[in-house]
């Protein structure tokens, strides 16, 4: 077959998807003048509460664990619905560790999380402001801040290292949840990484616009630890 009229097939075969799939979810207005355009996307996924939320994000990551990933969300069409307006239904702080992507480990595809991502997983001011609008603007119904197994911005933390640049404003941002934490039996590092979390959250929670989302019932924040050993997102605190 000819690339080009391959092309055109597969193309014109999407379209009719989107709008067989736009029509089945009542979206399209009847009748002679429906604007078929421009579509509303098919999946106001900000209808869940925050509870259900939560547990879509959580069974995501019990499919990642046991090897049954359904990768959601993730072909052309879902590209085109997804392309001219977003909402998502959880919105991630996560670390910027390369070694789990929010995507993957809860198993979404596009459009469904709105992630942030620092070394440290540290509530900055510009990254409380991105969660505030992917609350409050974009919806997203549960927000959660993870941390992870042998953090390496932690392990600086712990250890007082002489850093370059810009680094040590990440040290600093985590230091009061290092020393909250010394005196904890167990393993250091685990327990400084998970009180990072805490203290992360707690001040997102301190954001006027979040605790009012708090407040009304339409948004939890919730703490999260991931093994990076088994890929394991154990929940720490909820609110």
């Amino acid at each position: 077959m000819n690339p080009n009229n391959r092309q055109f097939t597969l193309s014109r075969r999407n379209s009719l998807k989107f709008v067989a799939g736009a029509i089945g979810t009542g979206i399209l207005a009847a009748g002679a003048g429906a604007d078929l355009a421009a579509p509303e996307p098919a999946i106001a996924q900000t209808d869940l509460t925050p509870d259900a939320a939560l547990k879509q994000l959580m069974d995501g990551n019990q499919r990642f664990v046991d090897s049954k990933r359904q990768n959601p969300h993730q072909d052309f069409g879902r590209l085109t619905e997804v392309a001219k307006t977003q909402k998502p239904f959880a919105a991630i702080l996560g670390c910027a560790d390369s070694r789990f992507p929010s995507e993957i480990i809860f198993d979404q595809g596009l459009g469904d999380l709105f992630v942030c991502r620092v070394a440290g997983n540290v509530a900055t001011p510009e990254e409380i402001g991105s969660l505030e609008f992917g609350t409050l603007v974009l919806g997203a119904k549960v927000l959660v801040v993870i941390g992870h197994k042998r953090c390496g911005a932690v392990d600086a933390t712990i250890k007082g290292a002489q850093v370059p640049g810009q680094i040590g404003s990440l040290l600093d941002a985590i230091k009061p949840a290092v020393e909250s934490s010394k005196n904890q039996t167990g393993d250091k590092l685990e327990n400084a990484v998970k009180a990072n979390v805490v203290f992360q959250a707690n001040k997102l929670k301190a954001s006027p616009v979040i605790s009012k989302l708090i407040a009304e019932n339409k948004l939890k924040v919730v703490g999260g630890y991931y093994d990076l050993d088994t890929g394991t997102v154990t929940i720490l605190s909820e609110s």
